[in-house]
């Protein structure tokens, strides 16, 4: 791995059947990555160094890197930050196969996996507002929190009748769907785990996907969730190697239990670690960090870019 980046810091772990994971890069016709932005922003130096070390993987692989438009949310995908994805990469120097996949035409897709989970009963519509999750966990005293450090759900739409379900859905009542975690662990079956990657190697992670609770998995208006639609993707787009930030690491838990509730292959994962700012912020769009649009306007050249991040 490149070392950190000048001026910037990096943010301060035995597969369950080998020779079928090798078996599926064989099948797959060989390594596979992807580069998989969200268009909410423009790119910044973070997702620059993402980009080029799933670049840098997939040539030491032997493999290829695709690009993948993770636009599920409607309200803030902007086709504008779509053609500066594009545009910012393609400054870079990285190029990706044809045709780059977009969430936001897969929804029906989205839907059938998710119909699948709830036909079995392993996910249920919430119908509580965020208010109403607040209150009840604020009367409760301490409470247990996920792995980013948001209190877990009480689990009070577990509970409702069918009949009131029923009702409810068919008035349109405003809802979310949830993972019930204590069925869905069961209806796993079995120890998991992923094998993680990096230049020294490979090891086996255990994972633990209890520790996020009940959470959400789709939504009454986007049929889907980073969650679903990400284990759903990497399957249908054969990825065999994902690359990402060590921001995901936790929720990976969770993408490996739903890849075994939906018979999907797990990925090898290689969480890198994230860039900060001057003030140890991490860079981050909502945060308005220095895009590469505000780099390459104030004269910044690729190469800068490659030699300020490890990659010259």
């Amino acid at each position: 791995m490149p070392p950190p980046p000048r001026g910037l810091t990096p943010h301060p772990r035995r597969p369950a059947d080998p020779g079928a994971s090798a078996e599926r890069l064989r099948s797959a016709g060989g390594p596979v990555l992807r580069f998989a932005p969200s268009p909410n922003g423009r790119l910044h130096l973070g997702h620059a160094y993402s980009a080029l070390l799933n670049a840098q993987f997939a040539i030491r692989l032997g493999g290829l890197c695709r690009l993948r438009i993770e636009d599920i949310d409607p309200a803030r995908s902007k086709p504008d930050f779509i053609d500066g994805i594009v545009s910012d990469l393609a400054w870079l120097g990285l190029s990706y196969p044809e045709p780059v996949r977009r969430q936001s035409r897969y929804m029906d897709a989205y839907r059938t996996a998710l119909d699948g989970l709830v036909g079995r009963g392993l996910a249920y519509p919430c119908f509580c507002s965020r208010g109403q999750i607040r209150a009840r966990i604020a009367s409760a005293g301490e409470f247990p929190c996920d792995p980013d450090g948001v209190p877990l759900y009480p689990g009070t739409c577990r509970h409702e009748s069918p009949v009131s379900v029923a009702d409810r859905l068919a008035r349109g009542d405003p809802h979310t769907w949830r993972l019930d975690m204590a069925a869905a662990l069961r209806g796993a079956g079995s120890t998991l785990g992923y094998v993680a990657f990096d230049e020294a190697g490979e090891r086996w992670i255990a994972a633990d996907p209890g520790r996020w609770g009940d959470t959400v998995i789709a939504r009454r208006d986007v049929p889907t969730s980073y969650h679903l639609a990400v284990v759903h993707d990497d399957a249908a787009e054969g990825i065999t190697h994902v690359v990402r930030g060590r921001d995901l690491e936790a929720a990976t838990d969770l993408h490996v239990l739903l890849q075994a509730l939906l018979g999907l292959p797990t990925p090898r994962y290689h969480h890198h670690p994230l860039l900060h700012d001057a003030e140890g912020e991490k860079l981050s769009k909502s945060r308005g960090s220095q895009s590469l649009a505000d780099l390459r306007q104030a004269g910044q050249t690729p190469g800068d870019i490659r030699a300020r991040l490890g990659f010259a």
